[in-house]
This record gives C-alpha cells, sequence and structure tokens, in this order.
C-alpha cells in the first residue's frame, strides 16, 4: 500500500489542492502502460518478481510493491487513497464490510482490559460487537447518550482507549458534537471514531474536527447502488498500519471487483448526496404535517434538538430519516405493507428509496430495554430517500397514511 495519496508523474499535474467533485473523480488512479481511461479491475492473487532477492524484499517490506492481494491489490489500493482523500486523512485500509472495518479497528488499536464508551444509538450489529464479541477478549464497553455529553464523561475509565459514534444516528438522525468529543477523547489519551456512514465525506469530515479514525460501511452511500458489500477505515498512517496489518493476517480483505464498484460509486457521490439532501429534507417536512404521524426525526428540520449542531458540522443534513406513527408494531406494518414504489428492505443509500422497521430488522437483536434506550420504539419506521422524483415518494408515503388513518 503507498501511502502517497496524489502521484502527480501519472496525471501532469498535482491533484493535492483539488476540489471534493474532482478528487472524487481522479485521486489515486496509476494509469498502466495500456494507458487505460477507465481504472481497471486487477484480478490476481498473486503478483510476479523480478528475482528471488525482489521477492523476499517486498515480503520483507524493505521495498514498496504488490506481494498478495488479500492485503495488496492495484484496484483496492486506488480506492483507499480515493476515499482517504475525500476524507482528508492519511491512509485508509479497506475491508470486506463495514462491520469488518469496526472490527479491525477494534482489533488493531485495542487489547485485552481496555474499555471503550460507545453511544447506544448506534447500528444494531456495532452494539452487538461491542456488547458480546469483544467482550469474549476481556474488551468492555459502556453505553451512553449520544448527545450527553456528561454521560461520556462519566464512563471514561482509567482503562479506557476508545470512544465510539454514528452521527447523525441510526436511525434517529441524533447529532453528537464531534469537535467536544475528540476534545475528551484526548484529555483522556484515548482515541475517537466515527462511522461516517450516513453522511460520508460529501457533507462531513470528521478527522478535520479531531477524530482520530472514521470508518464506512461502503455498501452504502459509497456505493450508492445497492451493488456490493465493503467497508473502509481512515486515519492517520500509524493507525491505519496497525489496522492493515490485522487484515494482512486475519484476512477481512475487500476484493477487487468490489473495490472498482466503489469507485464508481465515488464518482457521483457529491451529485447523489445532494438529491439524497433535498429529497430528504422535502420529504420530512411533508410527514411531519399529515395525521397519524406523531413525530419526525431529521436533523433538516428546525424542531430536531441538534438542528443548529448539524448546521455547523455539516454541508447538508443526510438521506435518512425516521417517523413515528399512531399506534404500535401492527400499524407501522400496515403503513409499511401498504407502499408500492419504495422497496421494502434494510439497506440504506440505494438509489431506490427504501423502508424498513427498525424494532424488528435492524435493531431487533438488542433486547427490549437496550431498545427503549436506544429509542427505538415499535411504531418507528425509518425510511433511506433514494432518487426517485419527490412526489411519487409523497405519494407512496401517503398511501402508507391511508392504510393507517382509516
Amino acid at each position: 500500500m503507498s501511502e502517497q495519496i496524489f502521484d502527480s508523474d501519472w496525471y501532469g499535474s498535482d491533484l493535492s489542492e483539488a476540489e471534493f467533485a474532482t478528487l472524487a473523480v481522479r485521486a489515486g488512479q496509476r494509469r498502466t502502460p495500456e494507458t487505460e481511461h477507465a481504472e481497471p479491475i486487477f484480478t490476481t492473487s498473486s503478483y510476479v518478481f523480478k528475482s528471488a532477492a525482489d521477492a523476499a524484499a517486498r515480503f520483507a517490506g524493505d521495498i514498496p510493491g504488490n506481494v498478495y492481494s488479500r492485503y495488496t491489490n492495484p484496484t483496492v489500493r486506488t480506492f483507499e487513497e480515493r476515499i482517504a482523500a475525500l476524507e482528508k486523512g492519511e491512509q485508509a485500509v479497506a475491508t470486506a464490510s463495514g462491520m469488518a472495518a469496526i472490527l479491525s479497528t477494534c482489533m488493531a488499536l485495542l487489547k485485552a482490559g481496555d474499555h471503550i464508551v460507545c453511544s447506544r444509538s448506534v447500528f444494531g450489529t456495532t452494539t452487538n460487537i461491542f456488547d458480546k464479541v469483544l467482550r469474549k477478549f476481556a474488551i468492555d464497553t459502556t453505553f451512553v447518550d449520544l448527545v450527553n455529553i456528561e454521560s461520556w464523561q462519566a464512563a471514561i475509565k482509567p482503562n479506557t482507549k476508545m470512544l465510539f459514534l454514528e452521527t447523525p444516528s441510526n436511525p434517529l438522525s441524533e447529532t453528537a458534537d464531534i469537535r467536544q468529543l475528540a476534545e475528551l477523547a484526548h484529555q483522556h489519551d484515548a482515541l475517537l471514531v466515527v462511522d461516517n456512514c450516513f453522511c460520508t465525506p460529501a457533507l462531513q469530515q470528521p478527522l478535520t474536527l479531531g477524530a482520530d479514525v472514521v470508518v464506512h460501511s461502503a455498501t452504502k452511500f459509497l456505493d450508492g447502488q445497492g451493488r456490493c458489500v465493503g467497508g473502509v477505515a481512515v486515519g492517520r498512517s500509524e493507525l491505519m498500519n496497525e489496522v492493515l496489518g490485522v487484515i494482512r493476517t486475519a484476512g477481512p480483505c475487500m476484493s477487487p471487483f468490489n473495490a472498482w464498484v466503489f469507485l464508481k460509486g465515488l464518482e457521483t457521490l457529491s451529485l447523489r448526496m445532494e438529491r439524497h439532501c433535498s429529497n430528504t429534507l422535502a420529504l420530512a417536512e411533508w410527514l411531519a404535517q399529515q395525521p397519524g404521524i406523531k413525530t419526525v426525526h431529521y436533523a433538516g428540520l428546525t424542531s430536531h434538538p441538534q438542528h443548529e449542531l448539524a448546521k455547523q458540522q455539516q454541508k447538508a443534513f443526510g438521506g435518512v430519516l425516521s417517523f413515528e406513527v399512531t399506534g404500535g408494531k401492527a400499524e407501522a406494518w400496515q403503513f409499511i405493507d401498504a407502499t408500492k414504489v419504495v422497496s421494502i428492505t434494510a439497506n440504506l443509500g440505494d438509489a431506490k428509496t427504501t423502508i424498513t422497521h427498525p424494532a424488528t430488522t435492524t435493531h431487533c437483536r438488542l433486547s427490549p430495554e437496550d431498545r427503549a434506550n436506544a429509542g427505538i420504539k415499535d411504531s418507528l419506521i425509518r425510511v433511506a430517500v433514494g432518487l426517485e422524483a419527490i412526489d411519487d415518494l409523497k405519494a407512496d408515503m401517503a398511501r402508507g397514511l391511508a392504510a393507517i388513518n382509516k
């Protein structure tokens, strides 16, 4: 893996001062002697060395170069360097999934006896990693209220080594002050890790606000069309080299084909996020006025408790909202089943709008108590708003409302 994000020899000019949209299209690419315009897919497991001495030097890390595609592949490297450029990080490490990025980061940067403070408003599977998987290896976690800085402060112990959060949160769109949490983490010699899946670097760059590591499920908005599964961690090279060591040894690596798909997704990321955000805000404002809707959770609404904070640290408010219907699970399911255009699936970040019932899908493995603490009610519905015409989406939500307002 190269630590150099920009290679002017291949472009004829330096991209280090390029703007986001340009980096999303061009950063990280190295053309081969075939002079291809699009990035190639290197579907190879291994590489040929010039000599036995060359092989030994590459395996030892004495000279740069490809060794084995579990941890050195040109297509994966291009994706890593491009997302690092977009997040303004020194280095990125691609993984087989978003959960692999989180687990690999923890395995690389923590050890038995360490302690994590984690927001309780994270993806359900993330909670399971911290609460069940890592506990087997004597790494304990305390879960706290995302937006209550006092709860974070009170949870820190002498052995706390990591603070972890998603912002905006899934699915309530709660927004944490990244800069404040970074300062708190560093006061206690801990790392701040931010899941930036909902915003992407097109809307928010946590590393510039003091975070140490950013993780993504590339499966979501980075891809943008629901085609592949992948993840990535971004941060300082000293930290990312540790994560790379886990990937090299344990093997949860990204496939070259998936990396190529994500590269294509990054090319349109800024354009897509503009449409996701405008559609979501329009739908949130419309839903908030409808009978049968108790509450709409979206930081773009002025009624949202963290609206002003979100305006300060995000360029826009993202493509995911949630809302509570009058009633409980039965009414939520009736609403969902009455829709005809949107897709009933738990994935998000797709060009196609998706709808799901978090309590019985994404957060179903949490205990009822943990779901209650995280604000995941039986009446809650999450919508990841896609790129369709907004009037068609409103009409589809109206079908759901008609089903519960009989």
